[in-house]
């Protein structure tokens, strides 16, 4: 049987990326609302918190249990595809989100609204992790094409998920959880429906597998340089929203609007260019120090709104260029499988990274306004320092690496397409 890649090299390069099969599209637009998840959120943040007589601390596990049991999940995501089939673990992701966002919409306690967002992790996780895969399978196109649609469908949900959020959540803060169960129990008719049956491929993976890839050390310093630069990021989706405090709900969604299509628009367009200008590594330490100073821009002046704006939306741009650079070096750091370098990845990365919004908000709460910002300045700065002490042992990897390590293109660019 030949993999996604190799038939998609012998289809005409030529045609419309938009002239796909309906399978391709059922997908595409799941993959839309799923990655919505990321920020939906963030504009009813304050509102949850005095809805359900929340501290802000409080509301910031619905960030920290999200993401940290889908990094949890990460690690079964390819036992389960291996052995089920693609089609089964979407169909099985969508329900989960379905469920549990239906149920936090419904929920009269931010506890209970916590636990179900939980549950949207694991459903995310099992869906995104087998969702390009899908999307080259089906394609009408080349390899290329078909990532390039589903990189489109990553950036829209990133994207619009803050503005979806703020507008469902003008009606009221339960409108968000609702809007995505309706949208993707839309998804799941048409993914059963237009997605043809996909039987297990490949080699049955092990629990083992990812634990085993951290041995390699370039692997486990990229793998930690993904916590601190998590931290900040999380700290930034947490805190943002409660230093705006005269925003509207609206308000705080237009601005992570903002954000969200700069890290679009910079981790398909100008991550590739900087690369090629300036070399990976030089490029990721670059970014990452400016990320540092734009949070200790944004902890300086986090009395005034403009400030703690323009910062919050120029961090798209650092963080679109620091995923897609560090996505890159993951899957060539280990002589291992890519699916397993990615989900020893994204085990490290959101579940160390979730504790970023519990201590970022729980020092605005015991300290003032500043400290979280401080807080996400100096974890990225720790990451700045990993990648500069790292950079012989990742550079070394990286040259050493084979190319291909029995996987298709599409497995290869997988996991890290979430962040």
């Amino acid at each position: 049987m030949s993999s996604p890649s190799t038939t998609s090299s012998t289809t005409a390069e030529t045609g419309s990326i938009l002239k796909q099969p309906r399978a391709v599209w059922a997908v595409a637009f799941a993959c839309v609302i799923a990655f919505m998840g990321i920020g939906l959120v963030d504009p009813i943040l304050k509102e949850i918190a005095a809805k359900l007589d929340a501290t802000p601390s409080q509301v910031s596990l619905l960030f920290t249990s999200y993401m940290a049991v889908m990094g949890v999940s990460m690690l079964v995501t390819g036992v389960v595809s291996s052995r089920i089939g693609p089609k089964r673990t979407l169909l099985a992701g969508l329900a989960l989100i379905i469920v549990s966002a239906g149920l936090a919409g419904m929920s009269d306690s931010v506890g209970a609204v916590i636990g179900f967002r939980a549950g949207w992790g694991l459903g995310n996780a099992l869906f995104v992790a087998t969702a390009l895969a899908t999307i080259v399978s089906a394609s009408a196109g080349p390899v290329g094409q078909a990532i390039i649609l589903f990189e489109a469908a990553l950036g829209l949900g990133i994207a619009s998920g803050p503005l979806i959020g703020g507008l469902l959540g003008g009606i009221s803060w339960r409108g968000p959880f609702f809007g995505v169960s309706v949208l993707m129990a839309v998804a799941l008719v048409a993914t059963a429906i237009f997605l043809p049956t996909t039987p297990p491929t490949g080699r049955p993976t092990s629990l083992l597998d990812p634990f085993r890839a951290l041995k390699h050390r370039a692997l486990l310093l990229l793998a930690l340089v993904a916590i601190f630069y998590n931290l900040g990021f999380f700290t930034l989706m947490a805190a943002g929203p409660f230093a705006l405090p005269s925003y509207s709900i609206m308000g705080i969604g237009w601005t992570f609007f903002g954000w969200g299509l700069l890290l679009a628009f910079t981790s398909v367009w100008l991550a590739p260019r900087l690369q090629r200008r300036f070399g990976t590594l030089p490029t990721l330490t670059a970014v990452l120090a400016l990320f540092a100073i734009d949070l200790a821009v944004m902890a300086l002046g986090a009395a005034h709104e403009p400030v703690v704006t323009g910062g919050i939306i120029a961090a798209g741009a650092f963080l679109g260029v620091t995923n897609t650079l560090v996505t890159e070096a993951v899957m060539g750091a280990a002589p291992v499988e890519r699916p397993v370098a990615s989900a020893a990845y994204s085990f490290v990365r959101f579940t160390g990274g979730a504790l970023g919004p519990w201590v970022a908000l729980k020092l605005a709460e015991d300290v003032d306004l500043h400290a979280p910002f401080w807080f996400g300045a100096g974890a990225v700065a720790i990451g700045v320092v990993i990648v500069a002490a790292g950079s012989r042992t990742i550079s070394t990897a990286l040259g050493a690496a084979p190319s291909e390590h029995g996987v298709t293109e599409a497995e290869s660019e997988l996991v890290g397409d979430l962040a």
